[in-house]
């Protein structure tokens, strides 16, 4: 039971701040791609992440296959973990809520192996 209530409070956790991250990718490109720009980043990754990220979602939800699920979470886990370090090395701020989605990220993805198996 409390693999389960883990795996869903971190699926839908992670799943809250990857569309809030999309939104404002896709919604907010020039504040976005200052902030690329400022972490050193190609300012024309803003909407090919907000793309990638909307499909590793419904990669995640629509459950189709073992595969694709598993990449979706490697992407998760990339750009979560690339996202910390970006904000821990350039000023130390926004640290805190990529931590917390790479914490979603390896919850939902272990606790799921879990209820799953």
């Amino acid at each position: 039971m409390i693999k389960k209530i883990l795996y869903w409070v971190s699926t839908v956790v992670l799943t809250l701040i990857m569309l809030f991250s999309a939104y404002n990718y896709l919604t907010k490109h020039d504040v976005m791609a200052g902030f690329f720009d400022y972490f050193n980043y190609p300012t024309y990754l803003v909407y090919p992440l907000a793309i990638s990220k909307l499909l590793g979602l419904i990669a995640i939800w629509g459950n189709f296959s073992k595969l694709l699920r598993g990449l979706a979470y490697a992407g998760f886990f990339f750009n979560t973990l690339l996202a910390f370090f970006a904000h821990y090395i350039n000023d130390g701020t926004g640290v805190l809520f990529s931590f917390v989605a790479f914490c979603c990220v390896l919850t939902s993805y272990f606790a799921g192996k879990l209820v799953r198996s």
